[in-house]
């Protein structure tokens, strides 16, 4: 990936390949930080276990649920009480497997974020102004911990951005849902919220968004068939222009 970004004309002046201040930069690396903040946010009491799989929420929604964002979680585990543990002895285990298990011998839970319903996230984005998301409503209790022992997306680079003291965040828009549950991890982990830019997505004829899962053409295979990274910028140019 690093190679074919350096093709098509990209600089960058820290990361994995280089090093930097604000090292390690593989985040398999990083999960000490990961653990600190889910750890702060589980004392604080913004957590709860979940044993809830995608399919069980799918099920549960009264609507089917399209596009590409997660659905609502519909609160099943919300007010559970039948996980009334530490966060050491289920969810985050070290290196021992036994841990894997409640007592009741069921495989470990996720842990999601209990998102306060009815609360508004307001933002101003770089590219697309004034922006407003209900939790609840827009989105809902979303995962922070995989319960393969991982860190979610959504704490991961809420962690990675404050540690390496990002100031502003440029990304798909397809990512703005996400912005509103990220604001809220910020302000429980007590940390200021970068600047937001979410650009138009890259599509194909069709409009369909560039992505791996449709096979989409890659910068590797372009640059396989002969096109130049020049050619490509001119070619991109020109589309966005129109």
């Amino acid at each position: 990936m690093m190679e074919d970004l350096r093709w098509f004309g990209f600089e960058w002046q820290e990361g994995p390949d280089m090093g930097g201040p604000h090292a390690p930069y593989t985040q398999s690396e990083r999960t000490p930080l990961y653990r600190a903040a889910f750890e702060q946010l589980h004392k604080a009491g913004f957590l709860y276990p979940c044993t809830c799989s995608r399919q069980d929420v799918l099920r549960a929604l009264q609507a089917p649920h399209q596009g590409d964002d997660e659905p609502v979680y519909p609160g099943t585990c919300r007010n559970s009480s039948e996980f009334r543990v530490r966060s050491s002895e289920l969810g985050l285990r070290a290196h021992d497997n036994s841990e894997l298990k409640t007592p009741d011998s069921e495989p470990s839970p996720s842990w999601r974020f209990r998102v306060p319903h009815g609360r508004a996230v307001r933002f101003h984005d770089g590219q697309l102004g004034p922006q407003t998301f209900v939790a609840g409503v827009d989105f809902g209790d979303f995962v922070v911990w995989r319960n393969d022992d991982l860190p979610a997306y959504q704490l991961a680079v809420v962690v990675d951005d404050a540690a390496m003291g990002i100031t502003e965040v440029v990304r798909g828009a397809d990512l703005l849902a996400s912005t509103a549950r990220q604001i809220l991890l910020y302000e429980a982990l007590g940390i200021a919220a970068p600047d937001f830019f979410h650009c138009p997505l890259m599509t194909d004829e069709r409009g369909v968004r560039l992505a791996k899962r449709h096979d989409s053409l890659s910068l590797r295979t372009l640059r396989d068939r002969g096109r130049s990274p020049q050619g490509l910028r001119a070619t991109w140019q020109l589309e966005a222009d129109v």
